[in-house]
């Protein structure tokens, strides 16, 4: 124990026993003595928190002895900022990037691509004058080639140890702090910049990602019945391997390779056959690119959890890897070399760290590439060594498998890079742009003024601390240390009491918990909050070591140890907001709350116990009335509610049909009884079925507010063609016998009805329906404009994506809801007539009233909190909702398909009204897709189906965190 403690609890045991009225001043003195004693001669052994006379609280024996000079300031050597020879360039971690370094420095090392990226064009010539670059103009990349320029050269030639990523990680729009899948940014990454380099005119640099990266296989079906081969290209950039069941890397390419057969519900559907038949089916590798990314599908989605995990099996893996008998035409001198392991330390798919293992292909040497720290392997050997010892141990881990030699074995590498062989040594003159170089040269000289700055920041902060030691000596051999005769008795009771309190809490749970079992009888009980009851010890413990640490505190404070305003102002409202205990069962005016649910009666005996730990608690007797205002205020309440459910019975009796949603009249079905009917706002009628439903819990409806369908002139906003069709959900038809009704029930404000009427002297007549009010054509025109200017500049809006299954296609007849969008067919923009011009049924014309005019702002913020036409879908089995905005590609919409249905771009097949949408870098808005469409999503067959497993089931989980970043193109 240490040797304040020990003085601390000698200095108080008496005060266990002894109670807080019988404490002397002998007892005073005592603990005088054994506490505070030793400190004013300076004898005790360790700093003494609270105590202002103990010399060692201040730190003599630091200042009276020699002191390092690294103490004196807080500045380290700039010189470890420095870049050692023969090293590479680390990179900074902004919070959860380490992803993205670990990327960044295996594209780094490989030479054709950074030679590739530096023949890029660069806007760095704007900033060119003279012989130089402006020294006042500080260099921004444009794009994202532009930036990655940058970085590789300053990973080049830079000396500092690490550069910082930032403004290539902010034009890429990613979130620091979250840490993502690391595999779906490469492929995104990869995908943005092929088409960034697509627009380059130097074929070196427009194709470079192709050449390096691309490969191609096709899916083979072959039918059983005829034998007919049915091919289906396909380009990749990287080998998505399963490694569940599997110990070697080789195991998990057959397996991807495998033969399928598609029997039963799976049949393939042949179309020399015109039938299901039986068939197989299997990935053929057609070709093979320079650089091989095999991803190591160790993040899975956990059936059981609902939630990715991680499968920390190990896998085995050669330094060289013979593909030509993976692919379908021999003799192409298949032969790779592993130049890159990527490992996610950590045993969850939600957090860990990530480093790279990197070949340099220059020297052929292995370095551990890990943020801002790299380390050279020994040997030229990979040595994975401890990141395989960082999983959590378990009894049902398996042991590491033995490793010949030039193979290993890991269990977190996901994704291993294979370069294939050559006879040609690797271009070993990858040169710096001019322009990049001097660029990094100003960086190097920005980075030699600091080193001078902070070397000559740390020679005087010694300098200061020298200087101060002295002082401070000096200060010592003249200060005394005077002696405190006594403590404050006020302050030694209190500590008494506490501490006795302490002692005695358990053994009073128990005597509380007993007396509570008893039953009251009489007025001699209190009343006591349930929830404080259920929580009073664990109170009492927190109050008792509030109090503990206000007494030591009341004796001094130590030097530097006080907290500043703000933060105790910050407590302080904490605290306060807290309830303290029975503080629970009081009522807003600070009386006995009216519930007796949430207090109970206790004994006054058990008050006593609990009044010893709670001296301020509310007190309240079993005599005690509850609060006068609240009663009335309850009474009050208990009216209104059976006024509200007197109101809702009357209302739901006068108007059952209503309420009931039954025999409701209908325009494109005129009822032969009537030539009558009125209209009110469907939002009223809405309000109005749930005050009846719950009238206790919701307020009466007063006015139909039939405001909301008129104009600022007055002037109805539909047609009677578009009150049939799309504005039909705004409006709701009445009977003229129930507006009899809602005319006694409610406030009207305004009137609106059709009126069907025979005109002309032809048998049969031609019908003609009147509105009034009479449309106002100039509002409803600008209505109808805003909707559509709603339709093409959207943000964030929602669509829905329907997955055809097994070749059956969705009719209109048979499931409308899931063929039908928001847009308006044809005919239906043939008959919603914005004017009724060419409507001779629907009479509305201009009339002769003046109508005020309104300003073009005014009229357009009233249109948006108007009636707007309804759009809402009703989202059924098989669909997904996605949030998309009208500028988006075609291309990104697949990208948030593929996330969602775990289907790549290549293999969607999407359309909207029979309508296929195949170009890519169209947007949304010009495709017509619109607020609320529904999007037909049909996968190709050839789909990699693999083998089931007993608990996970291998999908692409959707990530989110990609949303709205560079990558996907915003």
């Amino acid at each position: 124990m240490a040797p304040r403690l020990q003085l601390e609890k000698a200095a108080w045991r008496w005060a266990e026993t002894v109670r807080p009225e019988e404490v002397s001043q002998e007892h005073i003195e005592t603990a005088y003595r054994i506490w505070l004693e030793p400190c004013i001669r300076g004898v005790c052994r360790r700093n003494c928190k609270g105590n202002p006379n103990c010399l060692v609280g201040i730190g003599e024996h630091i200042w009276l002895g020699e002191i390092d000079e690294n103490s004196f300031h807080n500045i380290d050597d700039p010189n470890c900022e420095r870049r050692k020879k023969n090293s590479f360039v680390g990179l900074t971690n902004l919070g959860a990037t380490c992803y993205v370094n670990t990327f960044l420095q295996v594209w780094f090392l490989n030479l054709e691509l950074r030679q590739a990226l530096y023949l890029c064009p660069s806007t760095c010539s704007d900033y060119m004058m003279g012989d130089g670059i402006q020294e006042e103009k500080d260099y921004e990349p444009q794009t994202i080639c532009e930036h990655l320029q940058y970085l590789f050269a300053l990973l080049q030639n830079s000396n500092r140890r690490y550069i910082d990523p930032s403004g290539f990680v902010k034009a890429l729009g990613l979130d620091t702090g979250q840490q993502q899948d690391a595999q779906e940014f490469s492929k995104l990454f990869m995908s943005l910049l092929e088409d960034t380099l697509s627009k380059q005119k130097n074929p070196d640099v427009r194709n470079i990602v192709q050449q390096q990266f691309c490969g191609e296989y096709a899916y083979v079906t072959v039918c059983n019945q005829c034998g007919r081969e049915s091919k289906l290209l396909s380009k990749f950039y990287e080998l998505e391997l399963n490694i569940q069941g599997h110990k070697q890397l080789t195991d998990c390419i057959s397996e991807f390779l495998k033969e399928e057969k598609l029997e039963g519900d799976n049949r393939y559907f042949c179309e020399n056959c015109q039938s299901k038949q039986n068939a197989t089916r299997k990935i053929r590798l057609l070709s093979l690119p320079c650089t091989l990314n095999l991803q190591l599908m160790r993040f899975v989605f956990d059936r059981q959890t609902g939630h990715k995990k991680k499968l920390n099996t190990y896998i085995g893996f050669s330094e060289i890897l013979d593909m030509e008998p993976y692919v379908e035409h021999k003799g192409g001198g298949y032969v790779y070399e592993l130049s890159a392991v990527l490992i996610h330390r950590g045993v969850s798919a939600y957090s860990g760290h990530y480093i790279a293992h990197v070949k340099d292909p220059q020297s052929g040497e292995w370095y551990k590439f890990n943020d801002e720290d790299i380390e050279k392997m020994e040997g030229k050997k990979l040595q994975l060594g401890i990141e395989e010892d960082l999983a959590e141990p378990s009894k049902s881990q398996t042991r590491k498998p033995k490793c010949g030699k030039g193979t290993h074995c890991s269990r977190n590498a996901y994704m291993l890079v294979y370069r294939l062989q050559t006879q040609e040594k690797p271009n070993t003159t990858v040169q710096v742009p001019a322009f990049l170089q001097e660029l990094v040269d100003r960086d190097n000289s920005k980075f030699e003024e600091w080193c001078i700055e902070m070397a000559e920041m740390r020679k005087q902060s010694v300098d200061k601390g020298k200087a101060k030691h002295e002082e401070v000596k000096e200060l010592y051999q003249r200060l005394p240390a005077g002696a405190v005769k006594a403590l404050c008795k006020e302050c030694v009771v209190e500590r008494c009491r506490v501490l006795r309190l302490k002692n005695q809490l358990n053994e009073d749970y128990k005597t509380v918990n007993n007396l509570l079992k008893a039953t009251v009888k009489g007025n001699d009980g209190f009343w006591v909050g349930k929830s404080s009851l259920r929580s009073w010890r664990q109170l009492a413990l927190e109050q008792l070591d509030e109090q503990d640490g206000d007494a030591d505190q009341s004796n001094g404070k130590m030097n530097g140890n006080t907290l500043n305003k703000d933060e105790s102002k910050e407590e302080r409202k904490e605290e306060e907001e807290e309830l303290n205990f029975n503080e629970d069962i009081l009522c807003p005016h600070g009386e006995l709350c009216i519930s007796e649910n949430e207090r109970r009666l206790v004994s006054k005996e058990a008050w006593s116990k609990l009044q010893q730990y709670f001296p301020k608690a509310p007190e309240f007797p079993s005599y005690k009335e509850c609060c006068s205002q609240c009663k009335i205020l309850e009474r009050e309440g208990e009216e209104n509610e059976a006024l509200h459910k007197m109101i809702a019975n009357e209302q739901k009796t006068s108007l059952p049909n209503l309420f009931q949603d039954k025999n409701r009249p209908c325009l494109s079905n005129w009822p032969e009884d009537t030539d009558v009917l009125y209209i009110v706002s469907q939002f009223f009628v809405e309000e109005w079925r749930k005050f009846v439903r719950k009238p206790t819990r919701c307020s009466p409806v007063s006015s139909i507010g039939n405001s909301a369908l008129l104009c600022p002139h007055g002037g109805l906003m539909f047609t009677f063609a578009s009150m049939t069709k799309e504005d039909s959900k705004l409006i709701a038809l009445i009977w003229p016998s129930e507006w009899q009704m809602i005319q006694k029930l409610f406030v009207v404000d305004h009137v609106i009805k059709i009126t069907r009427s025979e005109v002309g002297d032809v048998n049969p007549s031609e019908t003609q329906y009147t509105s009034e009010p009479q449309l106002c054509p100039e509002c409803r025109e600008g209505l109808l404009c805003q909707q559509q200017r709603d339709l093409r500049e959207y943000t964030q809006a929602t669509i829905y994506v329907h997955k055809v299954v097994d070749n059956k296609k969705v009719m209109k007849d048979s499931a409308p809801e899931l063929n039908v969008s928001s847009s308006e067919t044809e005919e239906d923009k043939e008959e919603a007539k914005p004017d009724g011009e060419k409507d001779p049924d629907f009479n509305q014309n201009n009339g002769g009233t003046k109508r005020q005019k309104i300003s073009h702002q005014n009229y357009i913020a009233y249109q948006k909190q108007v009636i707007r036409r309804s759009m809402r879908h009703r989202k059924v089995r098989g669909e997904k909702a996605l949030l998309v905005s009208a500028n988006q590609t075609l291309k990104e919409l697949k990208i948030q398909i593929m996330h969602a249905f775990s289907v790549a771009p290549f293999d969607q097949n999407l359309s909207i009204d029979g309508k296929i949408l195949s170009d890519d870098c169209a947007t949304l808005g010009t495709l017509g897709v619109i607020p609320e469409s529904v999007i037909l999503l049909k996968a190709d067959e050839p789909i990699a189906d693999y083998a089931a497993m007993d608990d996970v089931m291998q999908v692409c989980m959707p990530e989110e965190g990609f949303k709205g970043t560079g990558l996907l193109g915003h």
